[in-house]
């Protein structure tokens, strides 16, 4: 029997991709491991291996196609011991529960008015439309079954729900939209209607699916976790100094940054106070055995947060190498799932634009998030005398479930000690 290829989950939150490129062609021969096909998801682009042997016999989906929900079918695959008549009765145009779904709306279609007088709820299972397209449907009040889907298979997609004329919406203009939803929702009035009433000029920019999911995460996040902060003063004279040392003795085969000596002493700091390197969830705190730090890095598309694994174990020679890499690979969109879902404690270091001090939103499931500020040079008093020391301003985000102040505040004493004396991260 013919074997559908499905649209893969390529991480837990992804609801859907843009199947980029096909690999293999209508009649080629597929084995178990081949590569068959390229993905893009709001993260990075990633390559798609076929379970199955067989002969690739129909491409249900074409390449460059976005929107494609997972577990839809994208292509038929033969058995070995079959020929293309076996596919005489197999549909699978739609996904798994549609050769039903896919008959009634063209039945329907001489009869519109029995269909919009159907119950929501079963109006709305029977429209194919993505996660992205709803939310924005359920902010701004429309119904969903007026607007007719550009997507594959008549998909209702971002950009249908964006065009729909203001009068798609089904409830009155001062109806709670938001109050109502439970999918997050922007915080006040949309910005490209209240432009549009005032007559402002502007262009118009689609959100990538990285940004879409940074605002979905970071909204969520604000809303559901508990944030409270701690900020404390760490002077980077020793620090600057061992680094020049080190990278002078170098001699070009390798540079630290500032930033390796961050990732480290955040890493030494989890492993000399694990108090502090945990996360909630409802059945129980998890207690890490190791600091795997994920690191702010920007892309064209938005933030990602790489991760260096086990930081605790390596030196800072070998995290500079893997940040190097992690970064040079996120920027490409070319880092795989496990190298950037997941982490135990997250550092965004916005130091190097000259930013002296922020505070992060945390990088949920994880407990804290540490903001680094730019080094500045300021005068301080030691034992009576005026001097000039280089201070960077660092801040704790913390969910306040999982670390009670008095942890995050010893855990700041741990990073500060490991970062005015960093001969402690060598040794």
């Amino acid at each position: 029997m013919p074997v559908n290829i499905l649209m893969p989950a390529l991480s837990p939150t992804m609801t859907e991709g843009k199947l980029a490129k096909w690999l293999k062609s209508e009649g080629d021969e597929v084995v178990a491991g081949d590569v068959i096909a390229e993905i893009e998801t709001d993260k990075a682009t990633m390559e798609v291996e076929a379970v199955d042997e067989g002969t690739l016999a129909k491409i249900l989906v074409p390449a460059d196609t976005d929107g494609v929900a997972v577990n839809t079918p994208i292509g038929v695959l033969l058995e070995e011991d079959e020929d293309e008549s076996a596919l005489d009765g197999f549909s699978s145009d739609a996904p798994a529960t549609a050769p039903v779904q896919e008959e009634k709306p063209e039945e329907k279609k001489p009869e519109p008015q029995p269909t919009q007088e159907a119950p929501k709820s079963q109006s709305a299972e029977r429209l194919f439309a993505s996660p992205l397209a709803r939310r924005i449907a359920a902010e701004k009040g429309i119904d969903l079954s007026t607007i007719n889907g550009s997507g594959p298979h008549g998909r209702i997609v971002k950009a249908d729900v964006e065009n729909a004329m203001p009068g798609a919406a089904s409830d009155a203009p001062d109806a709670p939209v938001i109050a109502s939803s439970r999918a997050p929702v922007s915080a006040g009035p949309d910005a490209r209607a209240l432009a549009d009433m005032l007559g402002m000029e502007y262009d118009l920019e689609g959100h990538s699916k990285m940004r879409t999911v940074i605002a979905r995460r970071l909204q969520e996040s604000k809303q559901n976790i508990p944030h409270f902060y701690l900020t404390i003063e760490c002077r980077l004279d020793a620090l600057l100094a061992a680094r020049k040392q080190i990278n002078e003795a170098a001699n070009g085969a390798f540079k630290l940054s500032v930033n390796d000596f961050i990732i480290k002493a955040a890493a030494q700091a989890l492993k000399s106070y694990p108090d502090a390197n945990v996360a909630w969830s409802d059945e129980g705190m998890l207690r890490f055995r190791h600091a795997d730090i994920s690191v702010a890095v920007a892309t064209p598309s938005g933030l990602i947060t790489p991760i260096v694994k086990a930081a605790e174990t390596k030196g800072l020679r070998a995290i500079s190498a893997e940040v190097k890499d992690l970064a040079g690979r996120a920027r490409e969109g070319r880092l795989k799932p496990e190298e950037f879902q997941g982490g135990t404690f997250s550092i965004s270091n916005l130091g190097m634009f000259g930013i002296s001090e922020f505070s992060a939103i945390i990088n949920p499931p994880q407990a804290c998030i540490l903001a680094v500020g730019a080094g500045e040079q300021k005068p301080f008093v030691n034992k009576g005398d005026v001097k000039i020391g280089t201070f960077m301003t660092c801040t704790l985000s913390v969910d306040h479930r999982a670390v009670d102040g008095a942890v995050g505040a010893e855990y700041l004493q741990h990073f500060k000690r490991y970062i005015e004396n960093p001969v402690e991260m060598i040794v």
